[in-house]
């Protein structure tokens, strides 16, 4: 930048306020002060870099030196830049501001979905998405544990950004939670974030979104991946990464409580007879399940033998006549399980609206 590029008007009254300054060799008063910090906020406002007006000032300086008391002129330089860059930076401080306050402002907006959304479509280009286009959101971490200045976020953005620099992604908190929106079919992306993210938090869950269109689109994928956290929890599910795609059957299955709530009867009931309860048995299910029906990986999750683990199965056959290794059965026993590990039973029964 140049001089000519920066108007005079914020060296007015310096050159007088050095000649008098020399003269009687008095500070500056408070309305020096106050004119030096008004024309800071104003060059901060007009965008002009505070090197360069700092230039200027000392340029100016140079012009107006008198032969003599330079000790007091001294004095006075100090003082009036000193108030001019107190002025620019508190200029600089509120521009800070108004624009946290603006990307606070869209990014509720964006998530709780009640905004008008075609004007959310145009503010969201200032934020680096085209909102026209299908996004998908990712969400990491505990509720009220993070934030926008917190180390946390800092740590996951700047590698986000560093390995996708040029692409339209948004990283932000919002009730506490990290959150990555990024397009929809850039999928490597949000794995990306996940894994920072998951090592990030220490080991926090995170979830992802399946991609949605349009404006709405965000919200819609932001909700699917806190419903996500929300189901692993309830049901202790435990892998790092959610996917909200993989967890579609269980919404459908909490869709119709009373037959739900009467397969569970039904078909696990009877595993009450068993000696210790339904408990146990109901365990040995949920592992032989999650392992694939794949007996010897089971029983080593149990710590049990597969003689054990075969001797439970068949245990279970005899009290439900249902036997797990028959694949039509297996399917009718296997959907009994999800639907108790979603209603936590036996530990709260049945009886609950």
């Amino acid at each position: 930048m140049t001089r000519q590029s920066v108007p005079e008007d914020y060296l007015v009254g310096y050159a007088r306020i050095l000649a008098e300054v020399a003269a009687t060799g008095r500070r500056l008063n408070r309305d020096e002060v106050q004119s030096r910090r008004a024309l800071g906020e104003k060059a901060a406002e007009a965008g002009h870099s505070l090197r360069t007006l700092v230039g200027e000032h000392l340029a100016a300086t140079r012009a107006a030196w008198p032969n003599t008391a330079a000790d007091t002129v001294l004095v006075a330089v100090e003082q009036a830049i000193d108030a001019f860059a107190e002025g620019y930076e508190r200029a600089q401080r509120l521009a800070v501001r108004q624009e946290e306050a603006a990307r606070r402002e869209f990014i509720d907006d964006l998530l709780y979905g009640g905004s008008d959304l075609g004007r959310l479509a145009e503010r969201a280009e200032r934020f680096g998405l085209w909102l026209s286009h299908a996004h998908a959101v990712a969400v990491a971490g505990d509720p009220a544990s993070y934030d926008e200045t917190g180390s946390v976020l800092r740590r996951v953005e700047q590698a986000v950004f560093t390995r996708f620099a040029d692409r339209r992604i948004l990283l932000t908190t919002k009730d506490g939670r990290l959150v990555c929106i990024a397009p929809g079919d850039q999928d490597e992306i949000l794995a990306f974030f996940a894994k920072h993210a998951h090592a990030a938090t220490d080991g926090g869950q995170v979830a992802i979104g399946r991609p949605h269109p349009g404006p709405g689109g965000v919200v819609h994928s932001y909700e699917e991946a806190l419903n996500a956290l929300d189901l692993a929890a309830r049901m202790n599910l435990d892998s790092p990464v959610l996917r909200a795609a993989d967890l579609l059957v269980f919404p459908v299955l909490a869709r119709d409580r009373a037959a739900m709530t009467d397969l569970i009867g039904s078909v696990l009931g009877p595993l009450q007879r068993a000696r210790g309860g339904a408990g146990p048995l109901l365990d040995t299910l949920n592992v032989y399940f999650d392992a694939g029906c794949v007996a010897a990986e089971a029983a080593r999750r149990l710590n049990l033998s597969v003689r054990a683990l075969t001797y439970r199965l068949a245990r279970i056959h005899s009290l439900t006549g249902s036997d797990p290794a028959d694949p039509m059965q297996r399917y009718t026993l296997q959907t009994a399980v999800i639907g108790a590990r979603f209603l936590d039973w036996p530990a709260q029964g049945l009886g609950q609206d």
